[in-house]
């Protein structure tokens, strides 16, 4: 084994914030709401039912193309499918204060978390934004994508429904 294998080895056998809970499972982190109030992540459920965790910034032109993109379909996608979004912002904690008003006018009706820490972010193993997942209703990670180009969000609900239909997905 080369020594940087070893290393990197050793660096998630040692690092809590680096670590799923149970392997394919949602991690544990501390969020703050666009309230300020906290949260953790171990609070993400949907009633068995499938979630998208979208990682963005305000920054990011692609992130907020692909959260307009399916926000424009979401009433329709929680109608037929139940499915609920989760959008995580990484933005430092100046561009933060901007997230509240942009959802805002935006108009987005998603759960929006700032990972003020971006302890999230890296036990999620995110590295550049949009970076998309998709959990089942028993919460397993079954599918992650980053970036975002037009007409993802479609393959997206194609996912959703081979959730509902136990078909499996793979990455």
């Amino acid at each position: 084994m080369n020594l940087i294998y070893r290393i990197t080895i050793l660096c998630f056998l040692f690092s809590p914030t680096l670590r799923l809970t149970d392997e394919g499972k949602i991690p544990l982190a501390t969020l703050k709401k666009t309230d300020g109030s906290m949260v953790n992540s171990s609070k993400f459920t949907n009633n068995g039912k499938p979630m998208i965790i979208s990682f963005w910034a305000t920054w990011c032109v692609p992130c907020k193309k692909e959260l307009d993109a399916i926000h424009k379909v979401y009433p329709q996608w929680q109608k037929e499918t139940g499915v609920k979004l989760i959008a995580i912002s990484i933005d430092d904690s100046t561009r933060a204060l901007k997230v509240p008003s942009m959802v805002t006018a935006k108009g987005w009706n998603y759960d929006v978390y700032i990972d003020y820490k971006n302890e999230f972010q890296k036990a999620m193993n995110v590295t550049n934004v949009p970076y998309t997942f998709l959990v089942d209703g028993s919460g397993n990670i079954v599918w992650k994508h980053d970036s975002y180009k037009e007409g993802d969000e479609n393959h997206l609900l194609e996912l959703i429904k081979k959730l509902e239909t136990g078909e499996k997905i793979s990455e």
